[in-house]
């Protein structure tokens, strides 16, 4: 028989990794509640072109990283590589910009990408996006990326600040990335081949290689927050204001461009000093043409994403601690075929009133049973025995004191539930 294993680039999250997932989840659900986001599930498949065009056509993820496929009807689709445009296209179809905007957004959920796997950054990992359509106010800015630092902080995250710069528009941005890539050209021989590559397709990507010989050439190239139009200038000085007024710290990342087409005016991370070289914890910025560019409404938006998976790792690498995942309280011990009767009678009247329980299976002897228990750290166990049936009780251990009390089966659950909300 085949040796299974999980597909590359995939894993399980196993029941002791599950405290994480729940609490980073659970906090996420909390955070985006409190400034006032919706959660929104769109499907994980859509129209193939939906990213093509959205994405956009050259880059990485479109070219290289999309699993596409035919389904037996033959429509092109693609599991979703990242969840923008498929909220994009959820706010145009149902006719959100009827609603009072800014609509503001919020899901968590898997995405794909074919890409190379390494550490916190997987083939298929689940991501929690915050979104915000119809405003072009920044101070809409500033509270998106409170949300992605509330977040941080509240998982125990230190030394916060943001990375920010603005990537200009329409109107300013052509002017700068043809200087750009005439400067680029004067350097031709030096640069790496993935930046010859992106001079080609996705210019201002050059500014965020990390090859070693092109660093030279980034440093030395001009910062398009020189030569953004009135526009977006006034729209980068103001956001830098809320961000004082909110003493935040922040530095101006020339390199910052993110990688995605969509992106204008405001882009941003928040790094964590915990985490070492990787700093960036969460990324996101403004994207203004995205809804006209899929066929709807000028609409303007912005958002940020983060992987789950990499915000346990590093959660993990700092040993900060979780709270546990609720377990049984109570386990049922018995001894005889009737006495295993009485006691799954008595299990499900517990759990029909929440009170987790579990029973030993099996043809076990009391020690074996009162074994199991002390592994699944419960607080009681009932004991059912003959003596016990013949006398219609029921005698409780308190597993923390070794104490043992007799109580009548009708008033087990009872006696139980004031016990364990003390």
């Amino acid at each position: 028989m085949p040796n299974y294993t999980a597909p590359r680039g995939t894993q399980d999250v196993l029941p002791e990794n599950q405290p994480y997932w729940r609490h980073v989840v659970r906090r996420a659900h909390h955070i985006a509640a409190l400034y006032g986001f919706q959660q929104i599930d769109v499907p994980m498949f859509e129209e193939t072109s939906l990213f093509v065009r959205g994405v956009g056509e050259g880059t990485d993820i479109v070219d290289n990283e999309m699993y596409s496929f035919e389904d037996k009807g033959g429509s092109e689709l693609t599991l979703r590589p990242e969840f923008t445009a498929g909220l994009v296209r959820a706010y145009i179809e149902h006719g959100m910009h009827a609603l009072p905007q800014p609509v503001k957004l919020y899901a968590i959920g898997p995405i794909f990408r074919y890409e190379r796997p390494q550490a916190g950054r997987y083939r298929q990992h689940t991501q929690f996006n915050i979104e915000a359509f119809g405003e072009v106010d920044p101070a809409l800015d500033a509270e998106i990326m409170e949300v992605a630092r509330h977040l941080c902080a509240d998982l125990g995250f230190g030394g916060l600040s943001f990375q920010v710069n603005s990537t200009g528009c329409p109107k300013c941005r052509p002017q700068y990335v043809s200087r750009l890539v005439d400067y680029y050209h004067q350097h031709e021989d030096a640069i790496c081949e993935d930046c010859e590559r992106r001079l080609v397709r996705n210019p201002l990507r050059v500014l965020d290689c990390k090859v070693a010989t092109c660093q030279p050439i980034i440093a030395g190239a001009s910062h398009i927050v020189d030569d953004l139009c009135e526009e977006c200038a006034a729209h980068f000085g103001e956001l830098q204001q809320y961000l004082r007024a909110l003493g935040r710290a922040y530095t101006i990342n020339h390199r910052l461009v993110r990688g995605l087409d969509y992106y204008q005016k405001t882009v941003f991370e928040v790094w964590s000093q915990d985490i070492g070289a990787q700093a960036a914890v969460f990324g996101g910025g403004r994207y203004d043409g995205l809804a006209e560019l899929l066929g709807g409404p000028p609409t303007p938006g912005i958002g940020f994403g983060s992987g789950i998976e990499r915000l346990i790792l590093a959660m993990q690498a700092q040993e900060i601690e979780v709270p546990p995942l609720p377990k049984p309280r109570v386990l049922v011990a018995t001894l005889g075929d009737e006495a295993k009767r009485v006691g799954v009678k008595l299990l499900s009247d517990m759990r029909t009133t929440d009170v987790g329980a579990v029973i030993a299976f099996g043809e076990r002897s009391l020690r074996s049973q009162l074994r199991e228990a002390g592994k699944q750290e419960v607080r009681y166990v009932v004991m059912i025995g003959q003596d016990e049936l013949r006398d219609q009780v029921v005698t409780v251990r308190d597993m923390s004191t070794r104490d043992q009390y007799t109580v009548p089966p009708d008033e087990l659950v009872a006696w139980l539930t004031e016990r364990l909300a003390g």
